[in-house]
């Protein structure tokens, strides 16, 4: 592609759905937070509302592919 005096090549464009629902840790690597704790909760047992306060550690298979979408790396 050419923009002005010279070749350019076009810039990854930042997924922004995917920056707002994860965080990357100290160590590299992505947290979320954990569905069914939105609405309907009274059905809910107490450990259960408890258990999906904590985030959960994305597996490192799909990690790479998140952070390139990021625009980490």
């Amino acid at each position: 592609m050419f923009f002005g005096r010279g070749a350019v090549m076009p810039k990854q464009k930042t997924n922004k759905s995917v920056k707002k629902r994860l965080r990357v840790t100290g160590t590299g690597k992505l947290k979320r937070n954990k569905a069914n704790k939105r609405h309907l909760l009274s059905g809910r047992t107490s450990k259960r509302k408890r258990q999906l306060r904590r985030g959960e550690i994305l597996p490192n298979s799909i990690t790479k592919k998140h952070l390139h979408a990021m625009g980490i790396s």
